[in-house]
């Protein structure tokens, strides 16, 4: 018997809600685990780990807080540096989730050279790595479109970056709603990623649930089990409005996540392949 393929949600989505009643929500609809967003500030590991073992949930990933890894001034570069080797730390409390990092959102060109700060990112993850490396963890590069950042936005140019890395902890993640801005075939981005493919974000074309846009999931559900991608699904959508980098818009935004993840989650249990136990 094999297992079928896990599903989670990231807890951003979700904005200031307190994460017990995230998690209350989550288990509520029958998810198994969450991306845990890693603020610093707000969690413990000890208190995040009972919370989500109570309501059977499992930490796979930890997504960053929005510093910038590949500022040209050192002193912004330096603190970003420092606040993932501090994120590295709480993930290996909190057990061996994936680690996403990626380039500053919101900044959508250079401001010395694309290739001058795409050294510095490479420079920067791949001494991350080597502390990951040291706790047991992995590192997912995410993959942003052109409008939320500007240094990899394509699956091709995440391969090219993991392998000027080169670092064996450091993989992909690869996210349906930005695929859909940037790639002309993103069922054969998911393939070519192949191995490196460590973990896959889901939200539809335009950043709702599945089924509400025009992504076609089954050929990237049918690309998934090409690649031999066994991870979770994690579903990252966010509530119709404006301002894409805030989830939340106003009062009745929860109600609009709940109600895409929970037809998400349906569709996933209904036409993913890798949710059927096979014997």
């Amino acid at each position: 018997m094999t297992q079928p393929r896990n599903i989670g949600a990231c807890t951003w989505i979700y904005g200031d809600l307190p994460l017990a009643d995230i998690a209350q929500r989550l288990h509520g609809m029958g998810f198994d685990g969450v991306e845990l967003m890693g603020d610093l500030s707000a969690y413990q590991p000890s208190a995040v780990k009972a919370l989500l073992e109570e309501n059977g949930l499992t930490v796979f990933s930890v997504t960053p807080d929005n510093v910038d890894l590949a500022h040209p001034d050192p002193t912004i570069r330096a603190q970003a540096i420092d606040y993932y080797l501090r994120l590295i730390e709480f993930a290996a409390a909190l057990g061996q989730p994936l680690i996403s990092c990626h380039g500053y959102v919101g900044r959508i060109r250079p401001l010395s050279t694309l290739l001058e700060e795409r050294e510095l990112l490479v420079h920067a993850v791949q001494r991350l790595a080597k502390t990951a490396q040291a706790h047991g963890l992995r590192l997912v590069l995410e993959v942003l479109n052109r409008y939320e950042s500007h240094l990899v936005c394509t699956g091709s140019e995440a391969a090219a970056f993991v392998r000027d890395v080169g670092a064996a902890n450091v993989g992909i993640l690869l996210d349906a709603y930005h695929m859909n801005i940037e790639e002309s075939d993103p069922a054969a981005a998911l393939r070519q990623a192949g191995r490196a493919l460590w973990l896959y974000h889901a939200a539809d074309s335009n950043r709702q649930g599945m089924g509400r846009g025009h992504i076609d999931f089954s050929a990237q559900m049918a690309a998934l089990a090409a690649a031999d991608y066994h991870g979770p699904i994690i579903l990252e959508c966010t509530a119709p409005g404006p301002d894409p980098f805030s989830a939340i818009k106003d009062e009745g935004s929860r109600a609009w996540i709940d109600q895409y993840l929970q037809e998400s989650l349906q569709w996933l249990r209904q036409h993913d392949p890798g949710q059927q136990i096979a014997s």
